[in-house]
């Protein structure tokens, strides 16, 4: 009994469970992952045939988690009963014992068809409360013969388990309310056209003159959130793909407004090309004049798909170029296996590369790792003149960042081009 006191004090005074619903983030099938484990040493250590974990809705006892011997497959997930016909909502009531040793010898237990049908014997079960109070549904196991061992130490463990099992619950409805509750956000900003896009210009510092353009899409700042957060929130909910092909189809909209010998850079995730129709964007758009920055900044399963995809476009002129490199593991994966056009070094590489000398390596190195492989690099976030100066002085020629442009709406990129064009003029 002491061990368990110590698991419940445990429990209380650190929060197991709270701990579980406030900070861990848990995937669906991670949780589920969990509380199956959690089912399973709950009716081991009992040493019952059966054990789930029901939850109680409309009326009825739902069996959301079951872990049972494999000589007696009674029960099936998914599967619900009433509950007035349950035990369930007895024990909860306190109308039956939460600890039962001999169901035949609880008359009320025998009134119920499953404890006959199932051949309950001992029965055990822990009501499973949500952090409003209300209950979910109940930690039960049972075996099919009687069991006069089973104690008050094997019921406070039913409890720990219970409560344990509620903070994963109740972290998996967090999660699933706040996944409704993006998928709304993120569908109103489509019905409505909610975002915009700015350019900012790719400048060739050492011709002194805009080569591209890089379209970046804009959101609405009363929720506070990055443009990342919005396209993190948008794939999340199964709604990446659709909005990372309305912001291409906006920043395609800009090309008859640039000169013929500049570019337009727009970013794409390898998840968005490879879906079905998303080819019909660039169709007849005059390839030569577009660079597809691959933005996916996770391991791609499948370079193959992907690369035999990009060829023919490639082959057309379309050029690629890979997004954050020197930001992380997946970069360097995607140049390797896709051989880029342009190798854009991220901005955590060119913050502060004038006085960092371990960032100035990784640029020099990458410098004549791109003249290897006949790619361009393209250093961002240039925020100041010996940034500038630097990667000037390492070779890399093509910049973009707050010190040379910011990202500009339409017009004001007319204008910059005009006052380029009219120097160039002179």
């Amino acid at each position: 009994m002491a061990s368990v006191n110590r698991l419940k004090e445990a429990n209380s005074e650190y929060g197991i469970s709270e701990l579980l619903k406030s900070t861990f983030d848990l995937s669906e099938a991670t949780v589920g992952a969990m509380l199956q484990r959690l089912l399973h040493s709950a009716r081991m250590y009992v040493g019952m045939d059966v054990a789930f974990i029901s939850e109680f809705e409309n009326g009825h006892r739902v069996f959301r988690y079951v872990d049972q011997s494999e000589e007696h497959l009674l029960l099936k997930v998914g599967n619900s009963d009433p509950l007035e016909e349950s035990y369930c909502k007895y024990v909860v009531d306190g109308l039956l014992p939460e600890l039962i040793r001999n169901a035949q010898e609880v008359p009320l237990a025998m009134e119920f068809p499953a404890t006959e049908q199932l051949g309950i014997g001992a029965h055990l079960s822990a009501p499973i409360r949500l952090e409003d109070g209300s209950i979910f549904g109940t930690f039960c196991s049972f075996s099919f013969h009687a069991d006069y061992s089973l104690n008050q130490r094997d019921l406070a463990l039913m409890h720990v388990f219970a409560d344990i099992a509620s903070g994963l619950i109740q972290k998996s409805i967090e999660q699933s309310e706040g996944k409704k509750t993006k998928k709304k956000t993120i569908g109103a900003l489509l019905d409505s056209d909610g975002f915009y896009m700015v350019w900012q210009p790719i400048v060739d510092v050492t011709q002194g003159r805009i080569v591209g353009v890089e379209s970046l899409a804009r959101f609405s700042s009363e929720l506070g959130k990055s443009p990342a957060d919005w396209f993190n929130d948008a794939a999340e909910v199964g709604l990446g793909e659709i909005l990372e092909a309305k912001a291409v189809e906006k920043a395609l909209m800009l090309l008859e407004h640039l000169p013929e010998d500049l570019y337009l850079s727009f970013n794409v995730s390898a998840t968005t090309f490879l879906e079905k129709g998303f080819g019909k964007i660039l169709h007849q758009m005059p390839l030569h004049r577009l660079v597809l920055e691959i933005t996916e900044h996770v391991i791609i399963d499948d370079y193959r798909l992907l690369a035999e995809t990009l060829m023919p476009l490639r082959q057309q002129g379309l050029r690629i170029a890979i997004d954050d490199a020197g930001a992380g593991y997946a970069s360097f994966r995607h140049i390797l296996h896709l051989k880029p056009d342009f190798i854009k070094l991220d901005m955590s590489l060119v913050r502060d590369i004038d006085t960092d000398i371990s960032r100035r390596a990784l640029a020099t190195s990458l410098v004549k790792f791109s003249q290897d492989i006949e790619s361009s690099l393209i250093a961002e976030g240039v925020e100041t003149q010996n940034e500038l100066d630097t990667l000037m002085g390492l070779g890399i020629g093509n910049v973009q960042g707050f010190h040379l442009h910011r990202p500009q709406p339409l017009e004001a990129l007319r204008l910059i081009l005009a006052k380029q064009h009219a120097v160039a003029v002179h």
